[in-house]
């Protein structure tokens, strides 16, 4: 049996990254990635920690069986089918009409956000995003060449329109990204705000607005899609890895004006979506009311949580996510291993002072705030 376990022959054995001719801006960077540890309560990656229903479940199996019987053949390159069942839900929960020249799909909203910005941002043009916000936005940034421009929000954490604005006017960036409900934070933006930032992102350059809404199911407001109306530079993504519980599918979404979607199909690589993807995404439309019942339940945990952190005396940040941000913390890493140690798995996003914790089942979030129980104890004896 051959050793594949060392570097080939005639290859140095401490060959790195350094050593390959990779793009500066790429020098010195690690890839994204939160800790995948193997502990009884995962509540860090903002999953949806229901499994999908088995009737669901049948029915991926009947349409993945379906697409099986033709993969000697190319999928839909258009994917016309899902996209038009995704316009179908988002017109009846979005609060806007949409048909499929409206929405794009992709996979994962990450690949979305790359696409937008392979087409609107690279080398020479420059995006902002009001941090701390979803790391991954610079960080395709990044990837596509594209500058980054960090924005500025309030102590609370929410977006103030006025000096928001300011920084779009005096930056003039080519892409501006509003994360609503936010990530890590979980506060949403209102429409008001994003109007404010629209116009000015116009005014300036004028310039793409992305509000990346993969958190928007279980917002308290309701999405910002109507906005897109009569705004042809404002794009709204959406991801099916949250509120429909399909983080392993990787298929997310936008929708925007149909000039959006044609451009960003210059970019997209040929027949990106598979068969299986696009039958296991059009088996969960089927099922959309049994999986946002499952997000009601979440909704009323994560509510459960703000109550009961704020009641042990931490300052949680209001949430309109499926996670919670919470602490202060005089030293947060000490605070996660401390949870950690206890069998419970949350976020250290690197926000000083505040981890985040995802909302899981009834069982987990107990267990979690056992463990908080303990930490507030240890750190007021």
């Amino acid at each position: 049996m051959t050793d594949t376990s060392g570097p080939a022959p005639g290859e140095p054995a401490d060959l790195g990254i350094d050593d390959l001719p990779v793009r500066d801006e790429l020098r010195g960077q690690t890839p994204y990635g939160a800790p995948q540890l193997d502990v009884p309560v995962q509540l860090n990656t903002n999953e949806n920690p229901y499994p999908l229903p088995g009737p669901l479940v049948d029915r991926i199996t009947e349409r993945v069986r379906e697409a099986a019987r033709g993969l000697n053949r190319y999928p839909d390159r258009d994917a016309v089918e899902l996209r038009t069942e995704l316009a179908a839900y988002l017109s009846r929960t979005g609060g806007h009409p949409l048909t499929t020249a409206n929405v794009w799909a992709a996979n994962g909203s990450n690949e979305v956000i790359q696409q937008l910005l392979q087409t609107f941002g690279g080398p020479g043009r420059t995006a902002i995003g009001f941090e701390p916000s979803y790391s991954m936005h610079r960080l395709i940034a990044r990837g596509t060449g594209t500058g980054w421009l960090s924005g500025p929000r309030g102590e609370d954490f929410t977006i103030e329109a006025a000096s928001a604005a300011e920084a779009i006017t005096e930056h003039r960036p080519d892409v501006v990204f509003i994360t609503s409900p936010n990530n890590p934070t979980g506060t949403a933006v209102d429409a008001e705000t994003v109007l404010a930032l629209y116009e000015a992102a116009q005014a300036a350059k004028p310039s793409l607005v992305v509000v990346d809404e993969a958190y928007v199911e279980f917002s308290h407001r309701p999405s910002l899609l109507p906005l897109i109306e009569g705004r042809p530079r404002l794009v709204i993504s959406r991801t099916m890895s949250k509120a429909f519980g399909a983080a392993g599918l990787r298929l997310g979404y936008l929708a925007a004006h149909p000039a959006v979607v044609d451009a960003v199909q210059l970019v997209r690589l040929p027949y990106h979506l598979s068969a299986v993807t696009q039958a296991t995404a059009l088996a969960a439309l089927e099922h959309t009311d049994t999986l946002l019942g499952y997000v009601e339940t979440l909704k009323a945990e994560r509510d459960r949580l703000v109550d009961e952190l704020r009641a042990l005396g931490y300052e949680v940040t209001d949430s309109d996510a499926n996670f919670v941000q919470f602490g202060r913390f005089e030293d947060s890493h000490a605070a996660w291993r401390w949870i950690l140690d206890r069998g419970v798995l949350v976020r250290d996003n690197g926000v000083p002072g505040r981890l985040r914790v995802t909302a899981g089942t009834p069982s987990e979030n107990d267990a979690f705030l056992d463990a908080v129980r303990e930490l507030k104890k240890e750190q007021s004896a």
